[in-house]
């Protein structure tokens, strides 16, 4: 019998998800500083994100990523990553915590919002029909894996239009939730 090496590697622990087929990209924070209430001047990598599937964009797919959230603040406003619904409201996703502290930012299609710890080894089921964010609320890398599947899609404009009802700062070691 013939036995392959694996086509992708995720380096749980201390590292990414590497391979020939793995995606990534990062943002910088002039590309998501209309999401905070105060522009920074400069421009760090305020997120890199990984992914890999493998097969075509139909149910019974999955894909399989890393989110690095950096511990970046806008004058006390945590990172975070621009969130989003899916454009299926059938595909739900999966969230696991593998290092750092942040918040998982959820938000029904009525605008209610509330959040979920995330940390080492915590694990969170989004429905479909939820917009989710991650906010880093530590002082290192937030990393979140996420499984979804690949017909499950995008919807990144139904957060500009209609964006979480809270943003959240960091303000003498204590996070603090702002109403819109």
């Amino acid at each position: 019998m013939k036995v392959i090496e694996p086509e992708v590697i995720h380096h749980i622990a201390d590292g990414v998800i590497e391979g020939e087929k793995v995606e990534k990209y990062s943002k910088k924070y002039h590309e998501v500083a209309y999401l905070y209430e105060q522009p920074r001047e400069d421009d760090p990598i305020v997120y890199e994100v990984y992914s890999y599937s493998k097969g075509e964009n139909i149910l019974g797919n999955l894909q399989w990523g890393l989110t690095v959230l950096k511990p970046v603040y806008s004058f006390d406003e945590c990172n975070m990553t621009k969130g989003h619904f899916h454009e299926n409201k059938d595909c739900a996703e999966i969230y696991f915590g593998i290092a750092g502290e942040g918040l998982l930012l959820l938000m029904d299609e009525d605008g209610e919002t509330w959040a979920e710890k995330v940390y080492e080894g915590s694990l969170h089921h989004i429905a479909g029909t939820i917009a989710h964010r991650l906010v880093n609320i530590g002082e290192t890398d937030l990393k979140v894996g996420a499984c979804w599947p690949t017909a499950a899609g995008h919807d990144y404009q139904a957060i500009e239009r209609k964006e979480f009802r809270y943003r959240v700062f960091k303000r003498n070691g204590e996070v603090k939730f702002i109403k819109r």
